[in-house]
């Protein structure tokens, strides 16, 4: 039996639908935020990953997916998704659009040859946000505030936010002359893989997964205490525009980026969920004003951050979130006879582009099997196709729960399933359940009834607007 390949996933079933909701949370917001979808390569050129994350990395040196096509040319399975969004972003001439920053946003599979474990695949999906075009600080908080959001608006409650400035260049010099000062004498006692970025890029040393935990790094000098006052003022001016849009935060100064075109804002957002482990980040990014010009583009500020959409799956399920996932269907067609048959593909036809959940008979069941079925599925109504009724312009409709059974005019199907439907959905609790609090009857992203009373979905405090309704 062929089987699938290790680090990779077979994704189906309920975890599909909650991987689908997560994806519907993300385009919503990405439309608020006015970020446009981009769908770059699966593969590329293997040089624009070896020049835009940069050899030497874990990621390029150990893990990338590299091969030589048919016509001998080499390419490489995209490792993540920001390279690609720069490359694209140069061959496509976007730097010439008047309207700028230009805000995208992707959702893709990532390949990563490392060893498997979990919530870490070898093929793994992205989605994350690029901006390009744009030094203000405002974009820096801007991009982490759609983080947060995300994972707010998804149910996740402890999301805890880690910020830290690498500085300019003048700001990351002075910090790698200290680096190599502090290191010299403790090389020896780091992994063959740190002694070789000594040579290269010493602040690759502070990203060592064997050396982690070892003391000289955790005592090794931060970045923020080599900042110059330009570097200082942008940061501080980050961190406002979080407090005026009520994102919480922590500075650590043990969050930074290696490579060399990373400056100023780096971040890490954590979720913490019991069962999560020690490794509970889910997204994190930062600025990166160096790679475009690095890939022969025009100099070009630029921020960004991506997110598993598996390590978020994992989250929801382990908090027990509760998804407003459909599992069930609106309407079961039942039938005896070909005849009847022949009209139940007819009607689940037309139910269907009314906008019905339609199920009905494939398997030749008996009655009393498709009764069987129709519970397996949840189905809110049933309906048992007879010729005579049929006949007669009628159908005789079953409430599933309730057991109640009705004769209608096929004419009124339509109006009775919309009224019936619509009127089950209407009988929830006098409060949302995805945050226990007063809804205001508009339509929630949870699936739910949206509130706009004490507490809002995406915190604890009062909005003055509610984001599902834009006329409030």
């Amino acid at each position: 039996m062929i089987q699938r390949q290790k680090g990779c996933n077979d994704i189906f079933g309920r975890e599909a639908k909650i991987w689908k909701y997560v994806e519907s949370v993300v385009d919503a917001t990405m439309e608020k935020y006015n970020y446009n979808y981009i769908r770059t390569p699966i593969f590329e050129a293997t040089e624009l990953f070896h020049r835009g994350i940069g050899e030497g990395t874990d990621i390029v040196s150990k893990e990338t997916y590299d091969f030589v096509d048919r016509g001998g040319r080499k390419i490489t399975l995209r490792p993540e998704g920001t390279a690609g969004v720069v490359r694209s972003y140069i061959e496509n001439k976007m730097y010439g659009n008047p309207n700028q920053p230009v805000k995208v946003y992707y959702n893709g599979t990532m390949y990563r040859y490392e060893r498997p474990q979990s919530g870490r695949d070898r093929e793994l999906t992205q989605f994350g946000v690029e901006v390009l075009g744009s030094d203000d600080p405002l974009t820096d908080a801007e991009v982490i505030s759609l983080a947060v959001n995300i994972y707010k608006m998804l149910g996740l409650k402890e999301i805890k936010v880690n910020i830290n400035s690498l500085g300019d260049n003048e700001s990351r010099n002075n910090y790698r002359e200290a680096l190599v000062e502090y290191f010299k004498p403790h090389i020896g006692e780091l992994c063959e893989d740190c002694q070789m970025r000594f040579e290269k890029n010493p602040l690759r040393i502070l990203d060592c997964k064997v050396d982690a935990d070892n003391e000289i790094l955790k005592n090794a000098p931060k970045t923020i205490d080599y900042l110059n006052e330009e570097s200082k003022k942008r940061f501080d001016e980050v961190k406002d525009y979080l407090d005026i849009m009520q994102i919480e935060y922590e500075v650590n100064p043990n969050i930074v980026r290696g490579l060399d075109y990373y400056n100023h804002t780096v971040f890490e957002i954590e979720a913490k969920v019991k069962g999560f482990g020690s490794n509970n980040v889910i997204g994190a990014g930062g600025r990166y004003n160096g790679l475009c010009d690095q890939l022969d583009g025009p100099q070009t500020s630029c921020v960004g951050f991506a997110s598993g959409i598996g390590r978020i799956v994992m989250a929801l399920e382990l908090e027990e979130v509760k998804i407003p996932i459909v599992e069930d269907i609106d309407l079961f067609l039942m039938y005896v006879n070909d005849d009847e048959k022949k009209y139940a593909a007819y009607l689940a036809q037309e139910l269907r582009l009314a906008g019905f959940i339609v199920e009905t008979e494939y398997n030749n069941r008996s009655l009393k099997g498709q009764f069987k079925q129709a519970d397996r599925l949840n189905a809110k109504y049933i309906a048992v196709l007879n010729s005579e009724d049929l006949d007669n312009n009628e159908i005789k409709i079953k409430n599933n729960k309730t057991k109640e059974e009705d004769i209608i005019s096929l004419d009124a199907l339509i109006y009775y399933l919309d009224e019936k439907i619509n009127a089950s959905l209407d009988e929830f609790d006098d409060y949302c359940d995805c945050c226990d609090d007063d809804y205001c009857g508009d339509d929630c992203h949870c699936g739910d009834d949206c509130h706009c009373g004490d507490d809002c979905h995406c915190g604890d405090k009062t909005h003055d607007f509610c984001s599902h309704d834009e006329e409030k």
